[in-house]
């Protein structure tokens, strides 16, 4: 019953790390930063994997998408992969969930289903890795540029969803964690059961011992009037 209840927790939290991970991929504000004026913001900066934006203080944006994928920085294209990657395997991670969880009536045999969700829990693990590593990476750029003093071009500041994409990720690997531990209780064989039968009585092992040894009384002679 614990190990059921753990690989249902474990897979509520892998989904909804996955569902975290899957919506920083579309998000704008991976990188931000603003112009103030005297009263109001003038303009806001933002940029995403797919597109870089300004938005003015009326709410109109111009967005300029990136022109070449070979032509983008390599951390960039390491993100953009990550990413997808990280959304690709909690997909797969999702369905090997589902069928290798004891609740469900697919997967086979315990154990067949035990290994199920251990695979599962180590691809949500791998996922949470990637869009980990994807944040960081994107991360580490925005603050090297920004702390960098010979850097003169338009500075950024870390966006919401590198803080979502980290959140998401480290759902991810919890879950998987748990997944992984939950079958634990399940790997163990079953211990067989003994029949206790009770002590045989004295007459009864006497009766077996009598009946199993062979009676070698010789037979009485007959009378001579035995036939007469």
């Amino acid at each position: 019953m614990a190990s059921t209840s753990a690989e249902i927790i474990a897979f509520l939290l892998t989904i909804s790390g996955w569902v975290l991970v899957s919506s920083t991929l579309p998000t704008d504000y991976w990188k931000v930063s603003t112009i103030d004026g005297t009263v109001i913001t003038t303009a806001t900066f933002w940029a995403n994997l797919w597109k870089t934006c300004v938005t003015d203080s009326t709410g109109v944006s111009n967005c300029k998408d990136f022109p070449s994928m070979l032509a983008l920085d390599g951390y960039l294209q390491a993100c953009r992969g990550l990413m997808i990657s990280a959304v690709c395997l909690g997909f797969f991670g999702a369905i090997f969930g589902l069928v290798g969880m004891k609740c469900t009536k697919i997967g086979g045999s315990d154990q067949a289903k035990a290994k199920i969700a251990c695979l599962a829990g180590l691809i949500f693990i791998l996922s949470g890795l990637c869009s980990m590593t994807s944040c960081s990476l994107y991360a580490n750029r925005i603050t090297s540029e920004f702390f960098d003093p010979s850097y003169v071009a338009q500075k950024y500041e870390l966006g919401a969803a590198l803080f979502i994409g980290w959140a998401g990720a480290s759902l991810c690997i919890i879950g998987g964690t748990i997944f992984c531990f939950s079958i634990a209780e399940s790997s163990h064989s079953p211990r067989r059961g003994y029949a206790y039968n009770g002590a045989a009585s004295v007459m009864s092992s006497r009766a077996k011992v009598h009946n199993s040894v062979p009676d070698k009384t010789p037979p009485k002679p007959f009378d001579k009037n035995a036939y007469v």
